[in-house]
C-alpha cells in the first residue's frame, strides 16, 4: 500500500483525486498549501512516496516546493500538475527537480499509469540498493567517477550525488552519444519530449549542475564540453581532447 500525498488548492479536484486515488488501493493525504506539504515533509519528516504537486498555489508555488525539497535532500518522486503544460513551465518544473509532469485538464487514467511508474521507479531504487551488484548496463564509469542508472546516484569519489530522473536521463543520453556533438534542440525533443519552439538556455542549467557534479573545475569543464553554437559533447577521456 502506497503513502501518496497531493497538493492541491482547488477543492474539487483534489477530492477527486483522493476518492480516485484511494479506489486504486492508495493511502491519500491532501493539503491545499505548499508551506503545510513542506512541513509535513521536512518537519514532521511524514513519509510519502509519490508527492501529486500542483504548480499554482497560494503562498509559496509548486516550483519553490520542489526546489526546497530536493535542496533539503528529499528526492520523493514527484509528479507536477501544470495549468497549462507550456514548455517553458514544464522546463521549468524539471529544473526544480520534478520527476514528471501532467497538463491540466489531464486524464485521469494517465495520471493513475505516472503515479504508478513513478512508484516503480521507487521499488527499483530500493532493489537495488539491497541488490549486491546492479546489472552493468546500468552502471557507467569513467574517469574514478560512477553514474548508477538504477540508484540515480553519482559517485565521484567521497562524494555521493542524488540525481533527479531529469538529470539522470540527460546524462544518460549524453554518454550515450559520447565523442559526439549533440545540439540544445536535440536534447529538448529527444529528452524531454518538447518539440515547440522552446528556450534552449534551461538546457544550460542543467549542464551547470552536472559540471558541479562530475568536473573538478567546473568552470573550467573537462568532461561536459560546450561545443560553440551547437550545445555539448561528452569526453569521458579527456585526455583525448581534440583542439
Amino acid at each position: 500500500m502506497s503513502r501518496l500525498l497531493v497538493v492541491e488548492d482547488e477543492s474539487h479536484i483534489a477530492q477527486g483525486l483522493r476518492f480516485n486515488l484511494e479506489a486504486e488501493g492508495h493511502v491519500v493525504t491532501v493539503t491545499e498549501t505548499g508551506e503545510e506539504a513542506l512541513e509535513r515533509i521536512l518537519a514532521k519528516r511524514e513519509p510519502f512516496d509519490v508527492i501529486v504537486l500542483d504548480v499554482m498555489l497560494p503562498g509559496k508555488d509548486g516550483f519553490i516546493v520542489t526546489h526546497e525539497l530536493r535542496a533539503a535532500g528529499d528526492y520523493t518522486p514527484l509528479l507536477m500538475l501544470t495549468a497549462r503544460g507550456r514548455p517553458e513551465d514544464v522546463l521549468k518544473g524539471f529544473e526544480s527537480g520534478a520527476d514528471d509532469y501532467l497538463p491540466k485538464p489531464f486524464n485521469l487514467e494517465i495520471l493513475i499509469a505516472r503515479i504508478a511508474s513513478l512508484l516503480r521507479r521507487k521499488m527499483w531504487a530500493r532493489g537495488a540498493a539491497a541488490a549486491p551488484a546492479p546489472p552493468p548496463a546500468d552502471i557507467f564509469e569513467f574517469d574514478g567517477r560512477v553514474v548508477d542508472f538504477q540508484k540515480f546516484e553519482l559517485r565521484n569519489g567521497e562524494q555521493v550525488f542524488q540525481l533527479t530522473l531529469m538529470e539522470c536521463e540527460l546524462l544518460r543520453y549524453l554518454i550515450r552519444h559520447q565523442g559526439h556533438p549533440v545540439s540544445r534542440r536535440a536534447i529538448l525533443e529527444d529528452v524531454w519530449s518538447l518539440h515547440e519552439d522552446t528556450d534552449t538556455r534551461a538546457i544550460d542549467n542543467f549542464i551547470v549542475r552536472l559540471r558541479r557534479y562530475i568536473e573538478p573545475q567546473p568552470s573550467k569543464p573537462c568532461y561536459l564540453i560546450t561545443v560553440r553554437g551547437l550545445g555539448y559533447e561528452f569526453r569521458p577521456n579527456p585526455k583525448d581532447r581534440r583542439g
